[in-house]
């Protein structure tokens, strides 16, 4: 039986997201990813208008469906620390789904528009605010005395993550970072390395 090829629009997106996030943003066309993708650039331009909105439709779907894996991480369990720290179960998960792409899709438009003001950056504002509301959140039902330090930690060790799958090292940074965050905040029980 042969697997239903992916909409035009679909096809585009997975494109981008190749070239995009492997040989960067600034040095990918458009005619580069219509060719990967098999559409016509007058194609690409009328589902998504310009590479602003086809970056934006790229992150866009990227931030949902990392949502989505956090958000079912979290809901995994029921112990408050755990929840803080599913984050680190999440990336591992996220990245064990998506395709390949060069390592954290927003960071990478961070770095390579540090001052834009436009549809990208929206979405990378996006996540940012997703990931300390949601942090902060479950840093109040944690331990609501030491939210911002949770929060504070937690962001940092998770930056180093993905920085880490950038670097190719160490082995299993989510999981190490879920560690070292755990050590970080004292929950001591929490911390078996275990596989």
């Amino acid at each position: 039986m042969a697997m239903a090829r992916p909409d035009t629009r679909t096809q585009t997106l997975d494109a981008a997201e190749r070239l995009f996030f492997t040989d960067g943003i600034a040095v990918t066309g458009v005619d580069a990813v219509a060719h990967k993708a098999g559409v016509s650039v007058v194609t690409l331009y009328k589902h998504f208008g310009s590479k602003d909105g086809l970056i934006g439709a790229v992150l866009s779907r990227r931030l949902q469906a990392w949502d989505e894996v956090w958000q079912a991480q979290v809901d995994a369990t029921d112990d408050p620390r755990e929840r803080v720290l599913a984050i680190f179960d999440a990336v591992t998960a996220f990245r064990a789904q998506a395709g390949p792409t060069q390592w954290c899709t927003f960071l990478a438009t961070a770095s390579e528009r540090p001052t834009a003001d436009d549809v990208p950056a929206h979405f990378v504002s996006r996540d940012n605010t997703l990931l300390r509301e949601r942090l902060h959140q479950y840093a109040e039902a944690a331990d609501s005395r030491r939210s911002e330090e949770i929060v504070a930690i937690v962001t940092l060790t998770y930056n180093g993550v993905l920085s880490s799958l950038l670097r190719g090292a160490p082995d299993d940074p989510a999981r190490l970072g879920w560690c070292i965050a755990a050590t970080a905040l004292g929950w001591k029980d929490l911390t078996a390395f275990e596989s």
